[in-house]
């Protein structure tokens, strides 16, 4: 069983967002969608979540279309993480993350555990009683990862999936490498993870798989060595990347200016 892109086109107000675009996302890995702005990373990651019907094609689980399954059976199986929250009523950190657990089927005591165990995952448990709408965009950020981790925890064992988009925006660096890890995490318990990134050395280092948009069409898909190449990079992004083995993990490391600058050369670059 996967969670699966099905030649899926968007339409919208006279523009295609997304062309035919197909992808699966499998039980047990992460998968990283990069591509430039207005690609249609954030479309396809809607769609996937069933909350956005394509023009053409299908978003599917199971075999199943997604808008075939309940919302609040899809629920239990998928959870989201937004760029961004429009959360503005006064609840602490802890109410926020028992709304994921509402949203999963946990209840009473069994709620207020799996929320705090949450908190304590996403590393916000000292923001517990903390009102959400004082907390700074990083905290809120983690506090939402705590919620879909809550929103999931009761189907551990079993197929779920974790939609991330852009989680890493309003973090630092520190963060942005606890959450990726998390993301890892989850995936060695079975999970399926999509996480959309901009950063592409996040991507080569944390994602078995990565998936690179352009202009609303897949042009690339494969592990990050197949895919984090310069003459792919270069076309994507309008810009010139040197790409470099890792002096200490197994991926690529990339480096990038814009191709337009008058750039001398570094002197570690020169041959010869």
């Amino acid at each position: 069983m996967a969670l699966q892109a099905r030649s899926i086109t968007v339409e919208r107000s006279g523009r295609r967002l997304l062309d035919s675009v197909s992808l699966t996302i499998g039980w047990g890995e992460v998968v990283a969608l990069i591509g430039p702005n207005g690609a249609g990373k954030s479309t396809l990651l809607k769609a996937l979540s069933g909350a956005l019907n394509p023009t053409k094609g299908a978003a599917t689980f199971a075999g199943r279309e997604m808008w075939e399954i309940p919302p609040a059976e899809r629920a239990r199986v998928i959870g989201v993480l937004p760029q961004e929250s429009s959360l503005a009523l006064p609840f602490t950190s802890l109410e926020v993350v028992s709304i994921g657990c509402q949203a999963g089927g946990a209840h009473g005591a069994n709620s207020d555990q799996v929320a705090r165990q949450a908190l304590a995952e996403a590393d916000v448990e000292h923001l517990s009683e903390r009102i959400y709408t004082t907390l700074s965009g990083g905290e809120r950020q983690r506090v939402h990862l705590a919620r879909v981790l809550a929103q999931l925890w009761n189907s551990r064992n079993r197929e779920r999936y974790f939609l991330f988009d852009e989680p890493t925006s309003s973090l630092d660096l520190a963060h942005q490498h606890r959450m990726l890890s998390l993301a890892r995490g989850v995936a060695a318990e079975g999970a399926g993870v999509l996480v959309i990134l901009h950063d592409l050395n996040l991507a080569a280092q944390y994602a078995d798989r990565v998936a690179l948009l352009h202009r609303g069409q897949l042009i690339a898909e494969g592990v990050p060595d197949q895919v984090l190449t310069p003459d792919v990079l270069d076309a994507a992004f309008d810009v010139t990347t040197c790409v470099f083995r890792h002096p200490g993990l197994p991926c690529p490391l990339i480096g990038a200016f814009d191709k337009r600058s008058v750039v001398a050369p570094h002197p570690l670059l020169e041959v010869g």
